[in-house]
């Protein structure tokens, strides 16, 4: 305190305050152990410890809407609502984030149950000597049957087969 802070003080009887500020006040706290299931695998762990750190988020965050709320309000300078509106854009994003990680730790789970997989495009890799290897593998029945529609379709055989129809 100045001189005349004492002066004052003095005349009016009030006794000097000493004020101690320990640097316990100001420490960020101990972070919060991250809990290991063995039971589960890495996926839902992480997904817990995930799920805990954005909660931890939200509630500061909404912490930190009220205390710049009411220093807004007391204020009224447009800064801190421009802060105020900022923070509160900022904890809607993790509430957003939030909701993806339950997103894609579903489709992370779904992964192994899709088993029916549709091919569009196949690519064969190889010679052509290869190629007419693998398709002559057919069995004999489908060979002999893709011989006729091929008679069938050069005009080779232009009358349809007769077929035992007994009416």
């Amino acid at each position: 305190m100045s001189k005349l802070e004492d002066n004052v003080n003095d005349i009016l009887g009030i006794e000097k305050k000493e004020e101690k500020f320990s640097l316990k006040e100001f420490e960020q706290p101990a972070p919060v152990p991250r809990k290991i299931d063995e039971a589960k695998d890495d996926i839902d762990n992480d997904y817990s410890h995930s799920r805990d750190n954005y909660y931890n988020l939200i509630d500061k965050g909404n912490e930190a809407i009220e205390g710049i709320l009411d220093i807004a309000k007391e204020g009224q300078h447009p800064r801190a609502y421009e802060v105020a509106g900022q923070l509160i854009g900022q904890v809607a994003q993790t509430v957003d984030k939030l909701q993806d990680l339950q997103k894609k730790l579903k489709d992370l789970k779904d992964i192994p149950n899709k088993t029916t997989a549709n091919i569009k495009n196949a690519l064969f890799v190889g010679s052509t000597n290869e190629l007419q290897k693998m398709l002559n593998k057919k069995t004999v029945e489908t060979n002999i049957e893709r011989k006729k529609e091929n008679e069938n379709f050069e005009g080779k055989n232009i009358t349809p087969e007769k077929t035992d129809t007994k009416d």
